[in-house]
């Protein structure tokens, strides 16, 4: 999926309008609870990609050929939170999956993205079967929240020409993830099994 990059190595990253940025996003996450701060963070992302005055750095407009790109841009040492900017190449996407147990807050700031969440309806084991409870087309200006344990999603670019730059607020780094890969794709019962995958982050340059 990425690169590799270990969690020693993170250095923070300079853009513009970086301190409004973190200075809202803080505010955001000191709002309560995880109900109310990632209700506050979604708004919170709505206002800052619509911000003039807040420019991500021109890496994040830069898809990679062969896996959509994670760039950490920020690290909470204050409060723990992790913000990574993915780009999305065209027809670029993920397989179903969760964020192991962290809450997450995702905004669009460029392009387009079909986000579709799923229902888990069974559980055996590391066996699972779902059922797509949801799926929306999210433009520049919009966020949702997952928020454990409705974590179970996909995400893709639809466009066959255009990227897409999305903007994630994690409730901490996410180092891996559960990845759900069908038994058999010609079972009608659709069960799936999960497995872990762990994350990198790709340079920003």
């Amino acid at each position: 999926m990425t690169s590799s990059c270990s969690e020693l190595q993170f250095a923070p990253v300079e853009f513009h309008g970086r301190d409004k940025f973190i200075a809202t996003v803080d505010a955001a996450v000191a709002s309560g609870d995880k109900h109310a701060v990632t209700s506050a963070l979604r708004s919170a992302l709505c206002s800052l990609i619509r911000d003039p005055d807040v420019h991500l750095p021109d890496c994040v407009h830069e898809p990679i050929v062969d896996h959509y790109a994670r760039r950490e841009l920020y690290r909470s040492a204050e409060h723990g939170y992790s913000v990574v900017a993915m780009t999305w190449g065209p027809g670029q996407g993920t397989p179903l999956h969760d964020h192991s147990g962290l809450w997450c807050v995702e905004g669009v700031w460029d392009g387009e993205l079909e986000i579709v969440q799923y229902e888990l309806l069974e559980r055996d084991g590391d066996r699972c079967r779902f059922r797509a409870a949801g799926g929306i087309h999210a433009g520049p200006g919009s966020a949702g929240s997952l928020i454990p344990p409705h974590e179970y999603h996909t995400i893709r670019n639809p466009s066959d020409k255009a990227i897409a730059v999305s903007l994630h607020v994690y409730q901490r780094t996410m180092v891996r993830c559960g990845i759900f890969t069908p038994e058999d794709e010609a079972c009608a019962e659709g069960w799936q099994r999960r497995g872990e995958r762990l994350l990198g982050t790709d340079r920003v340059n």
